[in-house]
């Protein structure tokens, strides 16, 4: 009967029509496997979104959460147009107090002695060479007006911002001008006159820059917690697909190894050989092939007891791929390796471990040829 292997999977088959059979088993096999990688990627994608979160939500008071019931929401969309509520709500406050600031402002700037500070100093005109050296920012209440009223996105966003400037202003004329000076006289008076109206409306401000950091923290927990609870649905999705992908695989797989024909005696040899010429790695993968099916074998350890004769059909199939595909992998690999005699100076880490892999390799293969022996000595039946 004519017989032919299939690529890939497993097996040889009968003529006939189970040829096609196999071949679409076959693709249908490559299609879940596909699939099955890329839902893992997902999975982890997923695993470490978690990973991070939780890593985060370290530094996060436990005060400052509520339970997850309280802070469930719909969806993300609600959040973005409650935030956008929000900041509209608190910009429209901090405009107020702006507003109140600027009151300040011009009773500051409307003082007798505010006249050389309205617009910037002109360092030409006066002749201040160094000026520029010794301030770094220069100020002056004209610029902060301008700023004031702004709209193409640069005006200030606090109250603190234009209170900053306002001190600035009077400081670097302190700095620049003598203590005895007339300018710096003047600077420093109406910098302790700012300070004592800017003083009852201070409190204000800083109630309203500890409300904005509550609710911003908040904002962003309930965003955290929506993109937990889309990521866990999406986790449970993945999940599902995953079991229902592996079950599908696993019915191929009986029906491909339903209809494979045995593995003969003299394959089993030629596994035991092809085990003797692989490195140790591919050794260990061999093992865990066996383990994979068959729990009880001991994969690890200095004494590897693997007996071909006992394992299932699905294991001495995939054993006969994986050596075939691991020596032509190891053949193709030979043809560029640099002769073994330009090697004279390889370390002793790789003579060592070099040397632990041929005394495992032939441990395992003396197991191999210790199972088979017995086997020989038993009475045929």
């Amino acid at each position: 009967m004519e017989e032919m292997e299939l690529d890939g999977l497993i097996p040889y088959v009968g003529a006939g029509n189970c040829s096609s059979e196999i071949e679409a088993y076959g693709h249908g096999v490559d299609q879940i496997l596909k699939k099955v990688n890329e839902l893992e990627k997902r999975v982890s994608e997923v695993e470490q979104f978690h990973h991070d979160q939780s890593i985060k939500q370290l530094s996060i008071s436990k005060g400052s959460a509520r339970g997850k019931d309280e802070r469930q929401i719909s969806g993300l969309k609600k959040l973005q147009r409650d935030g956008c509520s929000r900041e509209a709500a608190a910009a429209k406050r901090m405009q107020q107090l702006i507003s109140q600031f600027g009151v300040i402002l011009r009773q500051i700037t409307q003082h007798k002695w505010a006249w050389p500070f309205l617009q910037p100093v002109d360092v030409k005109a006066l002749g201040l060479h160094d000026y520029h050296k010794v301030i770094e920012k220069p100020m002056d209440f004209g610029t902060i007006r301008k700023r004031m009223e702004a709209t193409d996105g640069t005006a200030y966003k606090n109250v603190q911002e234009i209170c900053a400037d306002v001190r600035l202003v009077f400081k670097n004329a302190m700095k620049y001008n003598d203590e005895k000076s007339e300018i710096h006289v003047m600077a420093k008076k109406l910098l302790g006159k700012f300070e004592e109206k800017w003083l009852p409306l201070h409190p204000k401000v800083a109630e309203e820059e500890k409300r904005l950091e509550q609710e911003e923290a908040e904002a962003q927990l309930d965003i955290q917690l929506a993109k937990d609870a889309a990521n866990a649905r999406m986790a449970r999705k993945i999940s599902n697909e995953l079991y229902n992908a592996d079950m599908h695989l696993e019915k191929l797989r009986a029906i491909v190894i339903s209809k494979c024909r045995k593995i003969s005696t003299d394959e089993k040899r030629k596994i035991a050989v092809a085990l003797d010429k692989l490195p140790m790695e591919d050794v260990d993968k061999a093992l865990e092939i066996v383990a994979e099916y068959d729990p009880s074998f001991q994969s690890k350890g200095d004494l590897v007891d693997l007996d071909l004769d006992a394992q299932s059909e699905r294991t001495l199939w995939r054993l006969k791929f994986f050596v075939k595909g691991a020596l032509e992998v190891q053949e193709r690999s030979s043809t560029v390796v640099v002769d073994a005699n330009n090697n004279h100076d390889r370390t002793n880490e790789n003579k060592a471990y070099c040397n632990n892999n041929k005394k495992r390799k032939k441990e395992i293969c003396s197991a191999i040829a210790r199972t088979a022996k017995k086997r020989s000595l038993k009475p045929s039946s």
